[in-house]
């Protein structure tokens, strides 16, 4: 096993800067995904971290070794990648056999190892078939087996379920989760899908335009999101957000737009005092939003339709009002249709106070 740990990492290409001041320590056996949309530096970091790059500046550990100059044979890894890879000539055995092959380990462990992994992943009765008489998630677990058998230290997996339709990524999320309590290596997964990174991870690492933006558990991220950037991104639906003045009166704060009046906790005024910013982006999420005017809500605000969106059980409603648009989950037995002015209320806890600025969240 190995923990690794970066320590102001930065790469650049020529005069461009790619990855900003990276610090992040994995623990042994721990399952981290890195998430962000595309150009945010997640692979290029894992390409740092596998060794296919090299480090700008700053350093990387697997345990107490610094493995910057390392060679990336040396490091003890397997990575699987969104391009399978597989060889279309040789088996599945033998695909799976290529890399203990070279390594010149011997016959009766590779065989031992091979038909292990095989059966882990339910390929047992595949091993003779060639990567053309096989399914796309059949394909993965191919190459995901030949990473098991390297019986590395890490785990280096680069959107590998990207390939894949829906209901085989479902599928697939659960065998990469099963196999990784089995094994005895720490994982770092790279992926664009938030829904990935929330139900996989045992933590989650955002990213952005080349910078961490935060690292915590799933219930962190969602619950207590250290930016604009990070509440809009983690969550499906995503997090609406309005534009309030700050209206300042004593101990108390009010945030108002044309469309919503809201009085805050004396523990949310607080934190909008100290800040002492002018206007405030609240974040909403959609499942905070009650259908109609509630008599425990501490604010109501109303608006247009927009979209209405139709899941089965329930349905998202997603509406403009002043300063912003909103979404809402609301059961589909309140028939909604587009350009019908409805109105939601809520309990002024539930909200997210950001910076309206510069996105950092007031908490």
């Amino acid at each position: 096993m190995a923990s690794i740990s970066l320590r102001n990492v930065a790469k650049f290409y020529g005069d461009v800067q790619i990855l900003f001041d990276c610090n992040l320590d994995i623990a042994d056996h721990e399952f981290v995904v890195l998430v962000g949309p595309s150009g945010s530096g997640k692979t290029t970091l894992l390409r740092l971290i596998s060794g296919l790059e090299h480090i700008s500046a700053g350093d990387l550990y697997f345990g107490e070794r610094r493995v910057n100059d390392v060679d990336v044979g040396d490091r003890d890894i397997a990575m699987v990648f969104q391009n399978y890879g597989l060889y279309p000539h040789m088996s599945v055995y033998d695909n799976m056999a290529f890399g203990l092959k070279r390594r010149k380990v011997p016959a009766p462990e590779i065989d031992r190892r091979v038909r292990g992994a095989a059966q882990m992943l339910n390929m047992g009765a595949y091993l003779e078939r060639r990567p053309r008489q096989l399914s796309g998630g059949q394909r993965q677990r191919v190459a995901l087996g030949r990473a098991i058998v390297r019986e590395p230290a890490v785990f280096l997996l680069d959107e590998p379920l990207s390939n894949l339709d829906a209901h085989l990524r479902v599928q697939m999320r659960a065998e990469i989760l099963r196999v990784h309590r089995t094994v005895t290596a720490t994982a770092v997964y790279v992926t664009h899908d938030q829904i990935e990174a929330m139900t996989m991870g045992d933590r989650i690492v955002v990213m952005s335009e080349g910078r961490i933006q935060q690292v915590g558990t799933p219930d962190e991220l969602y619950d207590s999101p250290a930016n604009r950037f990070v509440a809009s991104f983690i969550g499906t639906p995503a997090m609406g957000f309005l534009t309030c003045r700050v209206e300042r009166n004593g101990d108390s704060v009010t945030l108002s737009s044309d469309s919503v009046t809201i009085r805050l906790q004396p523990e949310q005024a607080r934190k909008v005092m100290q800040s002492g910013v002018e206007r405030v982006s609240v974040g909403i999420r959609p499942e905070r939003l009650m259908l109609d005017e509630s008599a425990a809500a501490d604010w109501t605000v109303h608006g247009l339709i927009d979209v209405v969106e139709m899941l089965g059980s329930e349905q998202y409603v997603h509406f403009s009002v002043d300063g912003g648009t909103l979404t809402a989950r609301v059961s589909r037995d309140h028939p909604l249709k587009v350009q019908q002015t409805v109105t939601f209320s809520g309990a002024a806890q539930h909200l997210h106070l950001f910076d309206d600025t510069t996105g950092r969240t007031l908490s």
